[in-house]
């Protein structure tokens, strides 16, 4: 019985119930827009099903037949009525678009019409950029649409949002079904990256995972690697925050992903209660998010594999739980988007540690000069030494080019 209570309080620390929200924040809301109120479009693409959901929620947590496609616009109010880092949901419909998040469009979409949609958009991007976020456990399909938003408009990035959004039913103890549903759709994710780096208007493409979405980014990136010999050089950044991954296990993934070294950045932090409790859940194995970066066996681990570690620990933010610092970090986010605005891969040219170093500092200044500068050291070691000699091996950039923008998904 004890084991049982605490199966589930370790679970429930997992993430944060959505009790009380209200329903049908997917229903679009025609409005003049007010003065300061911002709008970000995203294309999505999911392994969610549409079968018989209200399209108030467009998508459920199940598993869907097929992958399926989606194009929403989302307002956001404007920055003097609302903290960065925080997305500001409607108490009731319909929402206030000068209070809270507002949606502005909800349109499913066939395969074709995503298509035509996306090289519209992307030829009008600067550079060709595309960001990818992958979001973790316990979302829904508005939560992965409402956070995506609210980074996408805080880190002020210029590249065209895609979001893919795997089937999690939202639930806290939903844990295994998320992870198998993770699993169930690394293939449509692998597919997706694929058809962006195929697509000749698309010269750089990001990707950010959060949590368990880390573990459907890096299954998928593995099999590209295996199947193609490496990754493309269009795959510039791949950001994995909070990764909810076996360490032993990412480094058997990561050995099969060496060629694109120095691309990766992996935010971690020892304040994570959620990556605390999902490891008692793994029979008590670190997870890739929550490890000690002062401990020289997973700093040496890193090193050899040119992946720039980012400790988060001691950055202040609203998540209580400490585990989406990442987005709910105001200079952790800015600090981010400055980067991916420059068209540089966040390894290349002036650190980013000093700057998301300078930032973490900042924000964590108030608890006194030493802790800010325990939370700057670890930067050091992992730029310099363990990203040195990256250069000749990842200036090239592949065409890639063989089967065209329609194979976003399918091929």
């Amino acid at each position: 019985m004890r084991n049982a209570r605490l199966t589930v309080t370790t679970l429930a620390v997992l993430g944060l119930c959505a009790c009380g929200r209200v329903e049908g924040v997917m229903t679009p809301i025609a409005f003049e827009t007010p003065p300061g109120v911002s709008r970000v479009d995203m294309l999505v693409a999911t392994t969610r099903s549409a079968v018989g959901v209200d399209p108030a929620q467009m998508f459920s947590g199940e598993r869907g037949a097929e992958p399926a496609f989606a194009d929403v616009a989302i307002s956001i109010p404007p920055d003097a009525r609302r903290q960065v880092g925080e997305v500001q949901w409607p108490q009731s419909l319909p929402p206030d678009p000068m209070r809270d998040f507002t949606t502005l469009r909800a349109d499913r979409l066939t395969l074709p019409a995503a298509i035509e949609r996306f090289d519209a958009r992307v030829k009008r991007t600067k550079q060709g950029q595309v960001l990818v976020f992958v979001h973790g456990f316990n979302t829904r399909f508005e939560d992965a649409v409402y956070r995506f938003a609210q980074i996408v408009h805080d880190s002020r990035t210029d590249a065209l949002p895609v979001l893919f959004t795997w089937p999690s039913r939202g639930r806290l103890l939903a844990y295994g079904y998320d992870h198998e549903s993770a699993t169930f759709s690394r293939d449509a994710l692998e597919r997706l990256l694929q058809g962006l780096v195929d697509d000749k208007a698309v010269h750089e493409v990001s990707i950010l995972a959060h949590s368990m979405g880390n573990w459907v980014t890096i299954e998928a990136l593995r099999q590209m690697a295996i199947r193609d010999r490496g990754l493309p050089g269009k795959i510039k950044n791949v950001m994995l925050a909070a990764p909810d991954v076996d360490f032993d296990v990412f480094q058997q993934q990561i050995a099969q992903i060496s060629p694109t070294a120095g691309r990766f950045v992996v935010f971690v932090s020892r304040d994570d209660r959620a990556l605390l409790a999902s490891r008692r859940v793994w029979g008590d194995k670190p997870r890739v998010g929550g490890v000690d970066l002062s401990n020289p066996l997973y700093a040496q681990d890193f090193a050899r594999d040119r992946i720039l570690a980012i400790d988060l620990t001691g950055v202040r933010s609203d998540d209580p739980l400490g585990h989406s610092t990442f987005a709910a970090a105001p200079e952790i986010v800015r600090a981010i988007g400055l980067r991916l605005a420059g068209g540089q891969a966040l390894w290349e040219g002036e650190s980013v540690g000093e700057r998301v170093g300078a930032a973490t500092a900042g924000a964590i200044g108030a608890v006194g000069s030493v802790a800010g500068a325990a939370a700057s050291a670890p930067f050091a070691p992992f730029e310099g030494r363990a990203l040195e000699n990256v250069g000749d091996g990842l200036a090239g950039v592949g065409d890639n080019l063989g089967y065209g923008a329609s194979s976003l998904i399918g091929r």
